[in-house]
C-alpha cells in the first residue's frame, strides 16, 4: 500500500496485479489499482481531474489526463473519504505509476493533490521497479 498527503488531503493506492487477465505471451499485464482519497482539511473539496504518468519497465512513458475519476467528479466535506477502482494495461511485465489531482476547494480555490508513486509488480519481471 503506497500513501501521499498534500494540503489535508490523503491518497491511499493499493495496486493488484490481475493473472486472470493478463497474456503474458501476448505482453499484455493488466493491474487494478485500488484507490482511497481521504479529506482531513476543513474544507469541502471537489475532483476535478487527474493526471497519471505511466512508465512501463522498458522505460516508454504514456500522460493520461482526464475530467474526475470513473466517471465522476467526487465532492468530499471534512472527513468524508471516496474510494474507486481502476486499471492499468502495460506491454511489460512491470511498471510504475505516479500522478496527481486537480482540486477545488469550497471557496473556488485550485490545488493539486499528488498521488503517490506506486509499482506495478507482477511474476513474469526480472526486476522490481520502485
Amino acid at each position: 500500500m503506497y500513501s501521499k498527503t498534500t494540503n489535508g488531503i490523503t491518497v491511499t493506492v493499493e495496486p493488484t496485479y490481475l493473472a486472470d487477465q493478463s497474456e503474458p505471451a501476448d505482453s499484455h499485464y493488466i493491474w487494478a489499482y485500488h484507490i482511497t482519497i481521504e479529506n482531513s482539511s476543513s474544507n469541502a473539496i471537489y475532483l476535478r481531474s487527474r493526471y497519471w504518468k505511466i512508465t512501463d519497465s522498458n522505460g516508454i512513458t504514456q500522460e493520461i489526463k482526464g475530467d474526475g475519476v470513473i466517471g465522476e467528479q467526487p465532492m468530499l466535506k471534512p472527513g468524508e473519504r471516496f474510494e474507486y477502482t481502476s486499471g492499468a494495461p502495460l506491454p511489460t511485465p512491470g511498471g510504475i505509476m505516479v500522478g496527481a489531482y486537480h482540486m477545488q476547494n469550497s471557496n473556488g480555490e485550485a490545488f493539486t493533490v499528488d498521488i503517490p508513486a506506486f509499482s506495478l509488480d507482477s511474476p513474469y519481471q526480472s526486476s522490481v521497479l520502485h
